[in-house]
Formats: C-alpha cells, structure tokens, sequence
C-alpha cells in the first residue's frame, strides 16, 4: 500500500485556475464516494480550501496511482487534464505524510503559521470518515497530524505576529487609503473571514459598516457584533455608491458583482476612489471590474507577501515545527511497520487464551471438589504464567518488524507457534490489508471513528 496526495494550490496555481477546481460542501460527500470507488484507491480525504485542493488517497497501485486520481479529477470537475496536470504536484509515501503535516501545521499555507487550516483539515478527515472513506492509515494518520498541528501552536509562538488573511487585506487597504477614518466599508458574506476582516477595518477607524449576504438573518447577526447595518444582496447593488472598501468572500458559484454594477456605483460616487479585494474562491468579483476608474481591485493572490516583516519571525519559529514533523514522521514509520505484526501477536493471544480455557475445563473436570476461592487463584497463577511465556516473543516480533527482513521473520514466528488456523479465523473477523512488510495477511487495526484531541476546532464558514 502507498500513502499519496496529489493537488494544487496558490504557488502552482493562478485564482483562476484554482477556482476550476472548487468543492461545494454539499458536493463532498458524493465526491468523497466517487474518489473511494475509482481503481486502486482503498480510503480518501478531500481538503478543498481558497488556496488549495487536494486529494489525498491510499492506493494498491504504487505506478499508476497519479493516473488514476487525475482520470477522477477530469470525470468531477468535467475537464480534459491537459488543461490542469500543469498545474498539479503529487506527492508520494513519506514526502505526502510529510506534506499533510505542513500543511496541517499552517508551513504550507500562503501566511505561514495561521490556524484556520486546522480546522479545515479536521472538518475533511470528520467527512471522510463519515463517508467511509477512510480506514487503518487514515484514521491514524489524520490524527496525528491534528494532534501535531495543535501542539505546534501551542509550543511556540509562530501564531503571535498578526499575518491573517484578513489582517493582510487591511494592510492592503492602506495602500489606498492612509486611514481609514469616515470611510464605509461594505462586507459582502456573514462567515468568519468576513467578520475577522470587518474587526480588523474597525480596530483601524473605519466608522460605519455595511454587511450584505444572501439572508438577511445572517447578515443582521454579523453586523450586531460589528456594530454595522445588515442587508441583502440586492440591497447591496444599490448601496454601493455608499462604501469606500468593498471586501467580499462569499461561497457563491458566480461572480456577485459585475463591471456594470460597479461602473454605476462610480459615477454616482462622482468617481471618488473606491478600494476592493476579493478574497473568495471562485471569487466574487467579475476581473473585468478593475478597468473601472478609480477602482483598485484586488484579489486573495495580491495578498502573498505584504506582510513579509511579519512573516519573518513567523519563519524562525517554523523551524522548530521543521523538528516536530521529523519525529512525527519517524513516528508514523515505526507504527506503519508494526502493522504486519499485529494479527500475529492477536493469533498468538487468542491461542494462548483458549489452551488456558482448555486446561482450566480440564482441571476442573479432575478436581471438581476446589472451591471457588482455588479456581479463582488458580486461574490467575495459570493466566500469569501463560502472559510471562508471551511477553519475550511479542517483543523481539514487534522489534524485527521494523528490520530488513521483517517478512522472514514474521513467517517463521508464524511457523513456530503453529499461528496458521488462528489466522485464518481471525482474518474472518476483521477486513483484511496487504501488511506492508509481510507476506502474511494483516487484519484492520482500527477503522472505527477517532477521537479528536481537544482543542482542534472545526472549520469555519
């Protein structure tokens, strides 16, 4: 079996291209289905963020692995792949685990270190596993990334100097205006991006707030936090002449303004300079838009690098989360070994458990007169002994798992303790995997639901 992603985001892709390649939410499950039931792939997460989508998949198939994800790729998003393999990077075994641990850990994300990812990533793991999409290596792995991701911000301070989407897009906004005192700004979407943005404009002087959204419920709750007026989308097309900042970031297929609204807005403004920035994907706003006088239009891509005297403290702490995903990554390897040796210590355990059953029937069919208080430490004396004459073995399996030639001694673990039957009835029980470093076969360790570390939140809207 191969752990292996392939994707793209904001360093191969263009907003452009990257919004071709978009997930609605409540496309997800069925993508999830789909992704699961294409050739070779066993289990399947789909992270599909404003700056990346990825699939990530655990194949049978090392060398065809890539054809079979884009050949998904072209039949969900109706695309020939000429127009996209450019665009892709794939990632295989280590160098995927790896990857899901970055960007997990907010390394891979446009602004190093923020945390939104986490929830994004948890949200995908809970879907998939939901769909059952994923088993044994996922539902390990996903964890620990999680699990690694939440320390990384605690154990250091790599989340301190404020470099946030929204942060970034004020920054931008400075550009244009020197402060932003008297000026109106309209947020167009009620989810957290918007509402971190429009907090992020206030704290910096903007007095009066305008936030539109397609129902005017979640419009009237975001704008009482901010302190603004709510209103529709409709609404929002008449009241455009109004705003000096137009930040949008809504989850809508189309673009929610046009050149045309927009150039009517200006002329009403008496063409006064009117600042914009889209940070949705697909994006909001028609590009077209900025050859509208006096507009300066901006989308999420103009905001790499604006912060860059932020960002640089952000990547002195990156290091030491360098240092964490090498010892998680060590310490996926070491459990990913051990996995082919997991039915063997089960078969001996089981073995072992019915000869001691076998013997106590037998003795107490010699010596029916013991008494109950006998039996009782009799049976623990007998289990104790039974648990000592396994424990030497299961150690030295667990130990040349992880060696060069794992499979040998495995099969000979199996050969000298007569395991053959035990294994054929334990693989009954349990779905059964190809052990990575094993000719015998491994039955699923876990493929129940994880338990999330605390403190992982959920993704936001």
């Amino acid at each position: 079996m191969h752990i292996i992603v392939v994707g793209l985001n904001y360093r191969t892709a263009p907003v452009e291209v990257r919004e071709r390649f978009t997930f609605a939410q409540h496309d997800l499950p069925a993508a999830l289905r789909q992704l699961k039931q294409t050739k070779s792939i066993l289990e399947g997460v789909i992270v599909a963020t404003c700056n990346r989508t990825e699939l990530y998949a655990v194949v049978d198939r090392h060398h065809l692995c890539g054809h079979y994800i884009r050949s998904f790729m072209e039949q969900w998003f109706k695309l020939p792949r000429q127009q996209f393999t450019n665009h892709l990077y794939m990632y295989e075994d280590d160098q995927a685990i790896e990857h899901l641990f970055r960007v997990t850990s907010g390394l891979d994300s446009m602004i190093i270190g923020e945390t939104q990812i986490l929830g994004q990533v948890r949200e995908a793991f809970l879907l998939a596993q939901k769909e059952k999409a994923t088993g044994t290596l996922f539902n390990m792995l996903f964890k620990q990334a999680l699990t690694m991701a939440k320390r990384a911000h605690t154990e250091t301070s790599i989340g301190e100097a404020a470099v946030s989407v929204s942060y970034a897009a004020v920054e931008l906004g400075k550009r244009i205006f020197p402060n932003f005192a008297k000026k109106t700004v309209m947020i167009i979407g009620a989810g957290k991006m918007s509402e971190l943005t429009g907090k992020h404009l206030s704290a910096n002087g903007a007095d009066r707030v305008i936030v539109a959204n397609r129902t005017l419920e979640r419009a009237t709750e975001l704008a009482d936090k901010l302190g603004g007026t709510p209103c529709t989308l409709d609404e929002a097309i008449n009241r455009l002449h109004e705003a000096d900042i137009v930040i949008s970031s809504t989850g809508a297929s189309g673009y929610v303004l046009t050149r045309e609204q927009v150039a009517a807005a200006m002329q009403r403004r008496k063409s006064r300079n009117l600042f914009m920035i889209d940070i949705a994907v697909p994006r909001d706003l028609d590009p077209t838009i900025a050859t509208v006088d006096n507009v300066f239009l901006y989308d999420i891509d103009d905001l790499e690098g604006i912060v860059e005297s932020n960002l640089e403290q952000r990547r002195k702490e990156s290091a030491k989360i360098e240092a964490m995903i090498a010892q998680e990554l060590e310490a996926f390897r070491s459990w990913y070994k051990t996995l082919g040796v997991v039915p063997l210590i089960r078969a001996l355990q089981s073995k072992a458990e019915t000869i001691h059953a076998e013997t106590m029937d037998s003795m107490m069919k010699k010596l029916p007169d013991l008494g109950e208080r006998e039996l009782k430490v009799i049976r623990k004396l007998t289990k104790s002994i039974v648990n000592q004459m396994m424990s030497d073995p299961i150690m030295r399996i667990k130990e040349m798992a992880g060696e060069k030639h794992a499979g040998e001694a495995m099969d000979m673990f199996v050969k000298l303790f007569a395991l053959e039957q035990a294994l054929e009835e334990g693989a009954k029980k349990a779905p059964v995997l190809k052990s990575p470093v094993s000719s015998q076969p491994q039955a699923a360790v876990d493929s129940a639901p994880v338990q999330m570390p605390a403190g992982v939140a959920a993704a936001t809207p």
